[in-house]
C-alpha cells in the first residue's frame, strides 16, 4: 500500500447475481485516497459510482450482490492496515469503521434518517457507540455538531424528528451525525442533488470547512462537474463500470485526455460567454451493464474511435505526472 494512502481500492469487482443476468456493476476500478485530500468521482448515473462506495463500506446486499475480486485496504488511525474485503460486514470490527474511520453521507437524507427517532438521539445513539460516551455526554456532542453545521436553532432541533425540518436541514443533519465521530474518511454519495443551487453552495463551503477542521479526507460522488471542479483536489472519471481517466482535477479540466471526459465537459453551459459554441451532446446510450464488454466500452459513441479501439478493453495507463488515461488514442 502507498505510503501517503489512507485508502486504496484495486481492481475492485463487483456484480449482482440475478435470475436471468449478471450485472456487472464495477468492473475493476482502482484508486487511492491521500490524507486530507478530496477524490471526486464522476461519471452518469448507472456507472458504478454509489456501488464502489457501498462496497468499501462494505453495505452490499448479499445475495443478490457480491465483491467477486479486488482489494480495499484502510489504514486506520491506530494499528495495522485492513484488507476490507476480508472482514464480515455484520463483524465488530467492520462495524466499528464504520462512523469512527469511514463515515457516509447518503444521496437522500429522508430516506437514511429514521423517522421515528428525533435529531438529536440519533446522532447520540452514534456517539454513544464509537466513543463510549454517556447518554448526557452523547447528546452534548450532538448539540455541538449541529452547531458546527450551522443549523439554525440547534437546540430545538435536537428534540425535532427529520420530518419537521426542510431538505437542506436534513442535510446538515446527515453531514453533523457523519462527522460527529471525526472519521478519517468522509463519503459523500451526491449530497447535493435535492437541494437548491444556494443551499448546494452552502452545503459544499459547510464541508470544506469541516474537512479542515477535522482533518478528513473526503469522496466526493456526483454527476454535477461544477461541484467537482469547486471541491475536488482529484477527479475520477467512470463510464460502465470502470474508470477511464484520473488527474488531478485542474489537469483532467485544462487538458481531458478521454474522448468521454472531453464530451462531459463539452456538454456543461456557461453563462456569459458570448461567441461560445454550442453544447455538444454525446451520441447514443450507455450499454447495459449486463453486456459482456470485450473492447473499449465507449467505442460505439467515441467520434474519435480507430480500428485499433477493437483491439480489447485498453488499460488504465500513466501519460503524464499523476494523469491516467484508458484510451488507445489520447
Amino acid at each position: 500500500m502507498n505510503d501517503s494512502a489512507i485508502l486504496e481500492v484495486e481492481d475492485l469487482h463487483v456484480q449482482f447475481h440475478l435470475e436471468l443476468v449478471t450485472v456487472r456493476a464495477v468492473d475493476g476500478v482502482s484508486f487511492s485516497l491521500k490524507r486530507k485530500r478530496t477524490l471526486g468521482i464522476v461519471g452518469e448515473s448507472g456507472c458504478g459510482k454509489s456501488i464502489t462506495a457501498m462496497a468499501i463500506m462494505r453495505l452490499i446486499q448479499s445475495p443478490p450482490g457480491k465483491i467477486t475480486e479486488g482489494s480495499i485496504k484502510l489504514r486506520p488511525r491506530h494499528g495495522e492496515i485492513l484488507e476490507i474485503t476480508e472482514l464480515n460486514p455484520t463483524s465488530l470490527t467492520m462495524r466499528n469503521i464504520r462512523g469512527a474511520e469511514i463515515a457516509m453521507i447518503f444521496q437522500e437524507p429522508m430516506t437514511s434518517l429514521n423517522p421515528i427517532y428525533t435529531v438529536g438521539s440519533q446522532i447520540a445513539e452514534s456517539v454513544m457507540l464509537h466513543q463510549g460516551l454517556s447518554k448526557k455526554e452523547a447528546f452534548n456532542v450532538a448539540l455541538e455538531m449541529l452547531r458546527k453545521v450551522k443549523l439554525s436553532a440547534p437546540e430545538t432541533r435536537l428534540k425535532q424528528y427529520p420530518h419537521q425540518l426542510s431538505g437542506g436541514m436534513r442535510q446538515r443533519v446527515m453531514i453533523a451525525l457523519a462527522m460527529c465521530c471525526n472519521p478519517l474518511i468522509l463519503i459523500a454519495d451526491e449530497p447535493t442533488t435535492a437541494l437548491d443551487v444556494t443551499v448546494q453552495a452552502q452545503i459544499l463551503d459547510l464541508m470544506g470547512e469541516l474537512q479542515a477542521s477535522f482533518d478528513s479526507s473526503i469522496i466526493m460522488i456526483t454527476h454535477n462537474l461544477g461541484v467537482i471542479s469547486d471541491i475536488a483536489d482529484d477527479t475520477a472519471v467512470m463510464y460502465l463500470g470502470k474508470i477511464v481517466e484520473q488527474a488531478p482535477t485542474r489537469d483532467l479540466f485544462n487538458n481531458p485526455r478521454h474522448p468521454y471526459t472531453q464530451g462531459l465537459i463539452s456538454s456543461i453551459p456557461v453563462l456569459g460567454q458570448k461567441g461560445r459554441k454550442k453544447l455538444v451532446p454525446i451520441p447514443g446510450m450507455v450499454p447495459s451493464a449486463t453486456t459482456e464488454i470485450k473492447n473499449c466500452a465507449f467505442e460505439p459513441r467515441c467520434n474519435k474511435r480507430k480500428p485499433e479501439c477493437l483491439n480489447g478493453i485498453p488499460p488504465l495507463r500513466e501519460i503524464g505526472s499523476n494523469h491516467w488515461v484508458a484510451c488507445y488514442n489520447h
